[in-house]
């Protein structure tokens, strides 16, 4: 299997696993998956209303990139990376793109790219979905 196809259907498994245990925490927040294949984006989204409070959140947010699984967002305790190791994704290939690239070099994950594509990879990340499916 190609290895964007395998990394799409991994990311897949695991955002539906944490989108149905949050599902189940009973404080009136409904957990939304959003998939884009085509620009590579994934989203697990919390929505709703507890009493008089109103949450519209992103917990995590993750975007295939060149090969390369990058953790844009992750508000999870055990974290999503932990859960592409077991999956069986090499850590090379997961970047932690919430860690500033400087910093990226003295984690055991990838780095992702050099400092002056950054701007890229934001430009991509910020990019909109056109295409969503759950």
């Amino acid at each position: 299997m190609d290895t964007q196809l395998k990394y799409q259907k991994i990311i897949k498994t695991i955002l539906r696993e944490h989108a149905n245990f949050r599902n189940t925490i009973p404080d009136g927040y409904q957990s939304q998956l959003l998939f884009d294949d085509e620009q590579g984006g994934y989203l697990v989204l919390d929505i709703g209303w507890n009493e008089d409070n109103y949450l519209h959140a992103t917990p995590i947010h993750i975007n295939l990139i060149e090969g390369k699984i990058w953790i844009q967002y992750d508000d999870t305790e055990e974290g999503v990376a932990t859960d592409l190791l077991a999956a069986g994704v090499p850590k090379e290939d997961i970047v932690l793109g919430f860690r500033h690239p400087q910093v990226r070099q003295y984690t055991e994950f990838g780095t992702g790219f050099s400092c002056q594509d950054e701007g890229i990879v934001a430009e991509l990340a910020g990019m909109e979905s056109v295409s969503i499916t759950s």
